[in-house]
């Protein structure tokens, strides 16, 4: 009895066409110049195909725990001010290698109870609070729960404001993502970019730019800076070097002393325009946001005739001295080379980053190798698919036509879902696509030998063709299913290419499924409609 299959074909010829479309889209002409330009607009090209800039990124985490806790720092000075607790000094002992740990010290005596509520109640849920025996001294430590967090929200951080930054660049499909073979790393690929030094200035420069009040200075080198505080650094201070005064050649090299905590930091900032002065010189005008300009206000009223220092980069860039309260805006003028204002001028547009990085790895990927990628990916397609394709018709026969038609429309599949995913081509995708090949004619063998065995135990076609498809479809499932879970697991743990491979297999296979066990089975159906009763088919 011959079958109906005008449902199931119109649904085939309706998957044939969703996928063409997300192919090409809707092409500008039918040439073949403007079918090009529409499947590269659809399905993009990755980096090691395109070429362009390769960076794994290290971020200085501990950097943002200790500026955490020189807030806390300032926090907790005010707060006992205000509660009227006298104290010697809050500081941290050691900021470089435990920045998460704080010391108050010289609480007066009977107060050490009050010091300790106070400490708890505005500090405990981050801070574990100890000490407040005889010396009157506590020790406030950041808990490891508090600083896991902060970490993590570094890191989030520094994505974003690396973002930020890489669309000033102007790139295309920019990947910038946490890099998971490796705790608190950003993985950063920038397609078609080939200036790895630009790039780097560009995200490096979180050129944490910060104002700092002024101690002293300036001194000609450290020693005479160290005299000038006793021979050791206090907690709360810091000897930093730079230019210093405004139009101070770029080369000399003064020595100031400042306060650790900075009044303004790269947070503070709502937005940066590069100019220059009156005089000619580079500057960066600057507006800070409401929060930030009512504190500068705060401080600079408090402090005229006071010097505050500019640091960027760890290095001074101007000295000035406060002549009036400044509340929102100002300039910043000092001894930058074009490339510094630019760069200063985006980094305070788009965010400071919340720590330094550090480059683990960085290299490009040239457009002529990209090139010959894509050249050597696609030939190898294209031949593994011709060797498949006259394989099955010698060794199937017709049925070889049955296999090669669910084989095209398979990956028909792939690249309309790619399309219309918009998503990135990548060499491990291409040997995603060739493994796709190889695992939709192993299905394909798989069915047609059992109805081989089925014709040989002397059954009809139709029969024959019934007991194949059922028989072999368990061994079909189950042999995907295994291989799209390692696929998960490649995409879960997996770094950029490899996402990109897994995804591609996973769809694939998925594709696979509905074209070897269903339209291979229409195809068998339709062609049965047609045979004579008692004709073998042809396989």
């Amino acid at each position: 009895m011959k079958k109906n299959l005008n449902g199931k074909i119109a649904l085939i010829v309706a998957v044939i066409l969703v996928c063409v479309y997300g192919i090409f889209g809707v092409p500008s002409g039918v040439t073949g110049k403007a079918l090009t330009e529409a499947l590269t607009n659809r399905i993009h090209l990755g980096l090691d195909l395109r070429g362009g800039a390769h960076l794994i990124l290290q971020v200085v985490v501990s950097e943002a725990v200790s500026a955490e806790t020189d807030n806390t720092v300032g926090r907790i000075q005010q707060d006992l001010s205000t509660a009227k607790l006298t104290y010697s000094q809050v500081f941290k002992p050691d900021s470089v290698n435990k920045p998460g740990i704080i010391r108050v010290e010289g609480i007066a005596q009977g107060k050490a109870n009050d010091a300790r509520s106070l400490l708890e109640s505005k500090y405990g849920t981050e801070y574990d609070v100890s000490g407040g025996g005889a010396d009157l001294s506590f020790t406030v430590a950041m808990r490891p729960a508090a600083v896991a967090a902060l970490e993590k929200v570094t890191v989030q951080r520094a994505i974003e404001a690396i973002t930020e930054r890489v669309n000033t660049l102007g790139v295309s499909e920019p990947v910038i993502a946490p890099y998971g073979l490796g705790a608190n790393q950003i993985l950063v690929e920038l397609p078609g970019i080939d200036d790895l030094d630009r790039v780097k200035s560009i995200i490096q420069s979180t050129a944490r730019l910060e104002i700092h009040a002024v101690v002293g200075g300036p001194y000609k080198d450290d020693q005479e800076a160290l005299g000038s505080v006793g021979g050791a650094v206090p907690p709360d201070e810091m000897v930093v070097h730079g230019a210093g005064s405004v139009g101070a050649s770029s080369d000399s090299d003064s020595v100031y002393v400042l306060h650790r905590i900075s009044v303004v930091s790269g947070q503070d900032f709502r937005s940066a325009d590069q100019g220059t002065d009156q005089n000619g010189r580079r500057n960066v005008r600057f507006t800070l946001t409401n929060e930030a300009g009512d504190k500068f206000y705060e401080y600079t009223s408090k402090n005229v005739g006071q010097s505050m220092a500019v640091v960027m980069g760890g290095r001074i860039k101007e000295v000035a001295t406060i002549q009036s309260a400044i509340r929102d805006s100002g300039e910043i003028t000092g001894t930058f080379t074009p490339e510094e204002v630019e760069i200063l001028s985006k980094m305070l547009r788009t965010g400071a980053l919340p720590a330094s990085l550090n480059y683990l790895e960085d290299r490009t990927v040239g457009a002529s190798l990209g090139a010959d990628s894509i050249r050597s990916g696609v030939m190898a397609a294209i031949v593994g698919i011709l060797v498949v394709m006259a394989f099955m018709l010698f060794y199937y026969r017709g049925s070889g036509i049955n296999a090669n038609l669910a084989l095209i429309l398979n990956l028909v599949i792939l690249l309309g879902f790619m399309g219309a995913a918009g998503a990135t081509l990548t060499l491990p995708g291409i040997a995603g696509v060739i493994l796709t090949i190889g695992m939709g004619v192993d299905s394909n063998v798989l069915i047609f030998e059992r109805i081989r065995e089925e014709v040989r135990a002397g059954k009809a076609a139709s029969a024959a063709v019934d007991q194949g498809f059922a028989h072999a479809w368990v061994t079909i499932v189950d042999t995907h299913v295994t291989t799209i879970v390692s696929a998960a697991i490649l995409f879960v743990f997996g770094s950029g290419p490899v996402k990109g491979f897994a995804t591609t297999l996973t769809v694939g296979l998925a594709a696979n499924l509905f074209t070897a066990v269903f339209v291979s089975r229409v195809i068998f159906d339709a062609h049965l409609n047609k045979m004579k009763p008692g004709e073998l088919v042809s396989i």
